[in-house]
């Protein structure tokens, strides 16, 4: 008889505010019983979205109710759409209707929409309430739920309304990813590439050997992606956890992935993950192009991405885009903005990453102009 892998744990340090992340499949089932000692009273909150609830919210109030734990539940549309204004007001004021206390604890069961939105409303009702990330996508679980980092879009660009917010703790169930279409499961490998680009070489090395197995689902290479990912983020986010210099290396490939998923309407037809997938190998290739990184390198960037599936170049954006100029215009709403200086991650090779604000708008108008000619 089978036994399933253990629970992995990564710990957050951020002193008092630190948390664990738990790393394992049957996460989902068992909730109850680690939610239960973060509660003040037997009750707390679920925010959901239509997809996922069908599949694992069931499995979820099940764990509370054998915890004897009251739950209320408001389920959002699915979609990077539900992160605006109209559904923070909603999910805040059911908050309030429902008589959540400053001491009462909120769940993001879900992707990061559900998680980015949840976090944000919690950090704002009554001035704060506790809340708990149970992430079921393998973008989430990697990135979105750890660090903090809450918010919503507005027309003006990705994730500029929100708050750093830290959760109590995340419930990282690997049994999650088994409901996943291909297409949302690679978006999330995305961010797992983007932990070896930045400084560890070995680990990107590893994913080149392992990718076929983390896509046909083996338990314990995605275990491993991921707890390897938590590492590198917690490693970093307890450096830096408001982003005020080394955080900003996790936005590797998000300067030029939210002006793309602005540019197409933040809709299907580039889901985030996809955006820093083009935005890590243009960061790449912009390395490359300012005589930075080993062209070799950035060449290995682009076939891996191609491997697991994922856009790689701005021609495989499918539709239309702005020009470089439009797309230089999108990229400066972004939040790392300085002195009305884009900041880049660049590279000087695979595993070695850093911050600049030194590049020059030729040299980025001439990358981004590449995509006319490529049709």
């Amino acid at each position: 008889m089978s036994t399933l892998p253990a629970v992995r744990t990564v710990r957050v340090e951020l002193e008092d505010r630190g948390y664990d992340i738990l790393v394992g499949p049957g996460l989902i089932a068992s909730a109850g019983a680690h939610l239960k000692p973060l509660l003040r009273r037997a009750r707390v909150a679920i925010v959901t979205d239509e997809t996922v609830a069908g599949i694992h919210l069931p499995a979820l109030e099940a764990s509370l109710d054998a915890q004897g734990i009251r739950h209320d539940v408001i389920i959002l549309p699915a979609g990077e759409t539900t992160k605006r204004f109209a559904e923070l007001q909603r999910v805040a004021e059911w908050l309030l209707e429902i008589g959540i206390e400053r001491g009462d604890l909120v769940i993001a069961l879900g992707g990061g929409v559900i998680g980015d939105l949840t976090g944000f409303a919690a950090s704002i009702v009554r001035r704060g309430v506790d809340f708990a990330q149970i992430p079921t996508t393998l973008l989430s679980q990697v990135d979105s739920s750890v660090g903090g980092k809450t918010g919503i879009n507005t027309a003006q660009g990705k994730n500029l309304i929100g708050a750093f917010y830290q959760p109590r703790l995340v419930l990282a169930d690997t049994g999650a990813l088994e409901t996943l279409p291909m297409r949302e499961l690679m978006a999330g490998y995305a961010e797992v590439v983007k932990y070896g680009l930045i400084n560890d070489r070995p680990f990107f090395d590893w994913l080149e050997a392992n990718l076929d197995a983390i896509k046909e689902g083996d338990v314990a290479a995605r275990t491993h992606a991921i707890v390897k990912s938590c590492e590198a983020k917690a490693h970093i986010v307890a450096m830096d956890e408001r982003e005020s210099n080394v955080r900003a290396l996790l936005n590797l490939g998000h300067t030029f992935g939210h002006a793309l998923e602005a540019a197409t309407g933040f809709s299907q037809r580039l889901v985030h993950g996809e955006g820093v997938a083009v935005g890590m190998a243009l960061a790449f290739d912009l390395s490359v192009k300012l005589g930075l990184c080993p062209g070799q390198d950035a060449l290995r960037v682009h076939r891996h991405l191609e491997r697991a599936g994922l856009p790689n170049r701005l021609a495989d954006v499918a539709g239309p885009l702005p020009d470089a100029d439009g797309l230089i215009a999108l990229m400066g709403q972004d939040k790392k903005v300085v002195d009305g200086k884009l900041t880049f991650i660049l590279a000087r090779g695979i595993g070695e990453a850093f911050i600049t604000r030194d590049v020059e708008p030729d040299a980025l108008r001439e990358l981004l102009s590449q995509r006319e000619a490529a049709l």
